[in-house]
């Protein structure tokens, strides 16, 4: 299926690992010019040039900013150009004990998984809609809707971001402007790899067969292993394309199964 995305422009927060590089990657290789983000300048350019060779005469730039600092996201925002697609990835996650999540760490996951979609779509959704056309797409996750007992500071975040989307996506009514919002399910990203190489470490065990563990452990996983980054960005890429014209303020699961309510 050609996804009519050639010609395009994105932007996509969080993008020098993980699910954001596969978005990339893949918004990339249907023709779209993409722009990468990352905190760290030096591992940011490392990925603009990886992701040039991956998909050669793609249109690859990046700018950094660190989402934790607000001053570093509105420098960001001065220097971005108007876009056609917003992807809105950028994220933290941790295991935590409730009791441990400190104010400081909900302001923390507040301020980047929230508020930086909130400063990228205030900045950008205005122009897409006097051009009448735009993509805004929030990476969010299944804990958003089952908030797991130890990230909930994490869980609630992801249900703070489908809301915002939610709202974001009634600005659009009338136009070819569409908000929506991807529930991934356990995914293994570059983040989530470095945990359970640590839990591996830490209880002595391949990581293989602490990958097999943790997934086993879900109960209600259809697919029965992890996703793989590229899987969410196949179903990123689609919603970021004209082709899902008609999808707007959703919320389209990508979870494997795991979630066992209807949305």
């Amino acid at each position: 299926m050609d996804l009519k995305l050639a010609g395009k422009t994105a932007f996509i927060s969080g993008s020098s690992q993980g699910i954001g590089y596969a978005t990339a990657r893949t918004l990339a290789g249907e023709g779209a010019g993409v722009i990468l983000n990352g905190r760290d300048p030096a591992k940011l350019e490392k990925a603009v040039e990886e992701l040039r060779q991956e998909v050669p005469g793609a249109s690859v730039s990046g700018l950094p900013a660190d989402f934790s600092v607000a001053a570093d996201v509105d420098r960001l925002c001065g220097r971005l150009p108007d876009v056609d697609i917003l992807i809105n990835n950028v994220g933290l996650f941790e295991l935590k004990p409730f009791e441990l999540v400190t104010d400081d760490d909900w302001r923390l996951y507040f301020e980047v998984n929230v508020l930086g979609g909130v400063r990228l779509a205030r900045r950008l959704l205005p122009a897409m809609l006097d051009r009448g056309w735009g993509r805004i797409v929030f990476v969010s996750s299944e804990s958003g809707v089952n908030i797991p007992a130890n990230m909930i500071h994490y869980g609630t975040s992801k249900t703070a971001m489908l809301a915002v989307g939610n709202g974001l996506a009634k600005l659009t009514k009338g136009t070819a402007v569409t908000v929506n919002s991807v529930l991934g399910g356990p995914t293994y990203s570059d983040g989530v790899a470095q945990t359970v190489r640590s839990l591996a470490q830490a209880q002595a065990l391949p990581e293989e067969q602490m990958k097999a563990a943790i997934i086993g452990a879900n109960e209600t996983s259809l697919l029965g292993r992890f996703i793989e980054p590229a899987e969410i960005a196949a179903a990123v890429t689609f919603l970021a394309s004209p082709v899902a014209s008609a999808v707007n303020g959703t919320a389209v699961r990508v979870d494997g199964g795991v979630l066992t309510t209807l949305l």
